[in-house]
């Protein structure tokens, strides 16, 4: 975003500064020449609207395209972003149609009732009964795939199959999705299965206002019975910036009307809801609040009471890895008992695991839900995740420094040969600099450090960079934008992937100052802050 006047003085300063005039060296002659060849290309780009805005696109690929295939050099920097957004579409389209969107759930229900509810007295002659009996008492599997057959209509295929105690069954669907427009899309939906006939459906979505939707689902589900039919309306309101509010009509098998509101802030999300219907009437109220840390954790609470009894339920969840969710939620009610519910999502898989403990309120069931998981979370977290985690990022690191060698190698040469050829200049504005009690930078290092003592065992990789940073003081001043310091000549990345910081110690009207600043953040020094305290 440079304007053409900051473009110009930025080119005259380099061109004085790797003029191969000035040096007489032969070895820093040579230097300097590519050098300011390479200073002369970036101008010449940079200068004229129109490549600047090719390249600000395209990169230097889009340059070097003979005669320019994709758009012609022509047209002004406005109608190639326009052109650039057009094909961006056609990419996206066509990434759109190989794309299948996988979805799938994977429950396994355990009943580990004997753990804490056990009659010791009968089993006292079957042979290994001092061990308690934990049997899986149902499965559930269900998959569902998208394709896409043109760029407003989608049909989805899914299945799945259950199974309890011994019996089980399974459902095919298949649904035709349309976009009809910006406002609304519609579906039609076929399905079958062996516990029960075909189904038919259809399902409306439609945007009624800009902060108002409603949803309706209509099904005839055929049966020996005979058909059954069954209606639910969605009706959704914005209630503010982050507040919906929910009214919902079930008619049908079991018909309902329930009304909820949610609220999802960047920290928290509530939920209140109310339903009456039959078999079941309930009040609901939900909590989970945020950490705003990088594991993403969160942690939720829930109570709900209804005819059926009273559930309250806590847990919590946390990202293990980059594609990776686990969590682990508590469950105790009345009469319904004691239960673990563990659940890992692995992209767009998620893996259930109910654990049933026991059907009294056990205070040692409780316990043991509780406290169980967290153990053996932290014990796996220290022991398997943490070191795997660790060995994965080395490798990508390992991967990405061999793939970008010769070119860090390139730019560490040119970093160094800039530096020599910088010299003779920081000599003169330290000179100036000193006259003037002014900005002079005493050392000044860039790349990556470790001040926390749990990594004292990594490795510091840090460049001096103090030449090339007294080369950049104008009028005692230095200032740098928000950009990646790799980038400023003299500087290279000495370590490709990691966090990188800048830190200075300089010394100003004879006073001296110290900032650390991080790699993409600007910084604007003398300042009265970086000041260091005498007394301290």
């Amino acid at each position: 975003q440079a304007s053409q006047e900051e473009l110009k003085a930025a080119y005259r300063r380099l061109c004085m500064l790797y003029h191969p005039d000035k040096h007489r060296d032969p070895e820093l002659k040579t230097q300097a020449e590519r050098l300011f060849n390479l200073v002369h290309q970036a101008y010449e780009v940079l200068s004229d609207p129109q490549t600047r805005a090719i390249y600000d696109i395209y990169g230097r690929r889009g340059l070097e395209m003979e005669g320019w295939e994709v758009v012609e050099r022509k047209r002004t920097p406005a109608e190639i972003r326009e052109e650039f957004e057009r094909l961006q579409r056609e990419r996206e389209e066509r990434r759109l149609q190989q794309r299948t969107n996988p979805k799938g759930t994977i429950s396994v229900g355990i009943d580990a009732t004997d753990l804490f509810d056990r009659y010791d007295e009968e089993y006292e002659d079957v042979p290994g009964s001092s061990f308690p009996q934990i049997e899986i008492n149902k499965m559930h599997i269900s998959q569902s795939i998208e394709a896409p057959l043109t760029a407003t209509d989608t049909a989805i295929l899914s299945g799945n199959l259950s199974t309890q105690n011994g019996n089980g069954g399974g459902s095919i669907n298949l649904a035709l999705r349309r976009v009809t427009s910006a406002k609304g899309w519609g579906e039609l939906e076929f399905g079958a299965g062996d516990l029960q006939g075909p189904l038919f459906g259809l399902k409306i979505f439609r945007n009624l206002t800009p902060r108002c939707f409603i949803t309706t689902n209509c099904a005839l589900q055929f049966s020996s019975r005979g058909i059954r039919p069954g209606l639910t309306t969605v009706l959704a309101r914005n209630l503010d910036k982050n507040t919906m509010g929910y009214l919902q009509w079930r008619w049908g098998i079991q018909s309902a009307m329930n009304t909820s509101i949610v609220r999802d802030t960047k920290t928290s999300h509530f939920t209140v809801a109310l339903q009456l219907g039959i078999p079941h009437s309930f009040m609901m109220v939900s909590y989970q609040h945020k950490f705003q840390d990088e594991d993403q954790t969160r942690v939720k609470g829930s109570l709900k009471a209804g005819f059926f009894g009273t559930i309250v339920e806590y847990g919590a969840e946390r990202k293990i890895s980059r594609h990776s969710i686990l969590g682990a939620t508590v469950s105790v009610g009345v009469p319904q008992g004691v239960s673990l519910k563990i659940k890992l999502n692995r992209a767009s898989q998620t893996y259930f695991f109910p654990v049933h403990l026991t059907d009294q309120l056990l205070p040692s069931a409780v316990f043991y839900a509780t406290v169980g998981p967290l153990v053996i979370y932290f014990a796996m977290h220290r022991l398997i995740i943490k070191p795997y985690l660790r060995a994965q990022k080395e490798r990508e690191l390992e991967k990405q420094r061999e793939s970008t060698a010769s070119d860090i190698l390139r730019k560490k040469q040119e970093a160094e040969a800039a530096v020599r050829l910088m010299q003779e200049s920081v000599q003169r504005i330290i000179e100036a600099e000193e006259a003037r009690m002014g900005l002079i930078v005493v050392n000044a290092w860039y790349g990556k450090f470790v001040n926390d003592n749990s990594r004292k065992n990594e490795k510091v990789k840090v460049i001096d960079v103090t030449v090339p940073l007294q080369c950049l003081v104008k009028d005692s001043k230095l200032i740098l934008t928000e950009a990646s310091k790799a980038g400023l000549p003299g500087f290279y990345d000495p370590c490709v992937g990691e966090e990188k910081s800048l830190k200075v110690l300089y010394q100003f009207r004879g006073v001296l100052h110290q900032v650390m600043s991080a790699d993409n953040e600007a910084l604007r020094i003398p300042k009265q802050s970086h000041r260091i305290d005498a007394d301290g």
